[in-house]
């Protein structure tokens, strides 16, 4: 492990990095480095899915329900349970853990959260050690994401990394760096390609700013150990999923969805297949860029993807999805 990651886990407990940021940003990319980390560093991180974690077959050492064992010993907890319960499952481990990572959904606030590590019996066991933002450089604009989530996950970020800045100009990083200094200018911000960022710059920093503090009179606290399943910010965003039993044909959905996708989408993921192709082909778009990744069918083909966007109108979405399929 490099020096300056020595972590003092017995004066202030297992400390915690909450990872957030915009649709997009690349925060699974970033949880897939973590995890995969050569430093001997056993991580344990709660994701709400871990469907899109990219685990190396080598790095398998058993998978249950709602967790993933890896051979570095790292492990990946998925948040069907409340905050407060799946941490436990993590601290009463007979392996020691090392370190917490938490990743938010794209469209959440991270504020809850940090109280859950600040307000609950969590404080006495674990310490935050920062809340890092991700920021997509290429489809990041202040008018484009005008979200209260957004504008939170900036605002309360102590370490914001720069992402994709190989798909951006250099005016372009340097003056969404200036607009985000003007929201926040106490953070640390970092450019990254890919995710890429030696884990020395982010973990074990001990930049966040908010001190544990006792909410015992609150009659709220309950309802912060717990994460909403509907993590959508009531500020116009929404989701919409798709599926179907029939195929798509690869050039109407070409033509007909991708070419004519609205300015408003701005993510999404899904499970595609194509009348043309055998193969099963895993689809993330953000953006409006995409990209699909072949895969062989291990279950019976079908069609499932999930849309989110601001201002949609889900039938014309709907609609315009069923004109793609064949008969």
């Amino acid at each position: 492990m490099n020096n300056s990651l020595q972590l003092d886990i017995p004066k202030r407990g297992m400390p915690v990095t909450i990872i957030t940021g915009f649709l997009g940003s690349g925060k699974t990319t970033l949880i897939n480095q973590i995890l995969h980390n050569k430093q001997n560093l056993k991580v344990a991180v709660l994701v709400n899915e871990f469907g899109d974690i990219n685990i190396d077959s080598q790095l398998l050492v058993d998978i249950n329900e709602n967790m993933v064992e890896l051979s570095n010993g790292c492990i990946c907890c998925t948040l069907n349970e409340g905050l407060v319960d799946t941490v436990y499952q993590v601290l009463e481990r007979d392996e020691k853990i090392d370190y917490l990572i938490i990743e938010t959904t794209g469209l959440a606030d991270p504020f809850p959260i940090m109280l859950t590590f600040l307000s609950t019996e969590l404080k006495d066991l674990t310490h935050l050690d920062s809340v890092l933002t991700l920021v997509d450089c290429e489809n990041f604009t202040p008018d484009h994401f005008d979200s209260e989530a957004a504008f939170k996950q900036i605002a309360y970020g102590d370490i914001i990394l720069l992402n994709k800045t190989d798909l951006a100009s250099q005016d372009q990083v340097d003056y969404l760096e200036s607009y985000i200094k003007t929201i926040n200018n106490g953070a640390r911000v970092l450019r990254s390609e890919y995710s890429k960022i030696p884990l020395h710059l982010i973990l074990d920093v001990n930049l966040s700013k908010l001190q544990p503090y006792s909410l015992e009179d609150n009659n709220n606290q309950h309802e912060l150990q717990k994460i909403p399943r509907d993590h959508l910010i009531n500020d116009g965003f929404t989701s919409i999923s798709f599926q179907s039993k029939r195929p798509f044909s690869a050039l109407k959905f070409q033509q007909n969805f991708i070419e004519k996708l609205p300015e408003n989408i701005f993510r999404a993921k899904g499970i595609l297949w194509f009348k043309e192709s055998e193969s099963k082909h895993i689809f993330q778009l953000s953006g409006k860029r995409y990209d699909m990744q072949v895969e062989e069918w291990s279950t019976t083909p079908t069609n499932q993807l999930v849309l989110i966007g601001r201002n949609l109108n889900p039938l014309m979405i709907q609609q315009d999805l069923t004109n793609c399929l064949t008969m």
